[in-house]
């Protein structure tokens, strides 16, 4: 069974210079994250979007498609991290689950940020600070671009 199914193209094309610009474009257009079983670069993606949520960046919510349990190590992983201090208990909230998509997508409808972002981007970073990082300016300050 292939990994990957191709088919029909979905929304449009959009060229970027990098990996970065890639998820911030990715970020910016999305009314939602949802995560399918994968390796290192879902991870990769998907905490960054959990941190960008944490910090404030977005207030999207953050789905994992928990197929057959296969989320449920990292969901005891940020369990263990809230009952250790290191995650706080409202940004737990951050990431929802279900075992189907049916489930994820009703949950995904329902959200609400119920936690605290300790950083709000658009109020703290000027455009410039975010391009040095980075950030694509538009995810910071809305309306100011590197052309502006």
């Amino acid at each position: 069974m292939p990994r990957e199914v191709t088919g029909e193209p979905v929304g449009e094309v959009r060229a970027v210079s990098g990996m970065h610009e890639r998820k911030a474009e990715m970020a910016r257009f999305a009314d939602a994250f949802i995560a399918l079983p994968g390796g290192y670069g879902t991870l990769e993606e998907l905490l960054e979007v959990i941190t960008w949520a944490q910090l404030g960046i977005h207030k999207k919510p953050v789905g994992l498609l928990n197929v057959d349990g296969f989320y449920d190590p990292l969901l005891s992983f940020i369990d263990m991290a809230v009952n250790e201090g290191f995650i706080k208990e409202d940004a737990r909230r951050i990431v929802i689950s279900a075992p189907t998509a049916k489930e994820l997508v009703l949950k995904l409808e329902e959200y609400v940020p119920e936690y605290e972002v300790g950083l709000v981007w658009e109020d703290q970073m000027p455009p410039s600070a975010a391009a040095a990082h980075g950030f694509a300016p538009e995810l910071v300050e809305p309306g100011i671009t590197s052309s502006s």
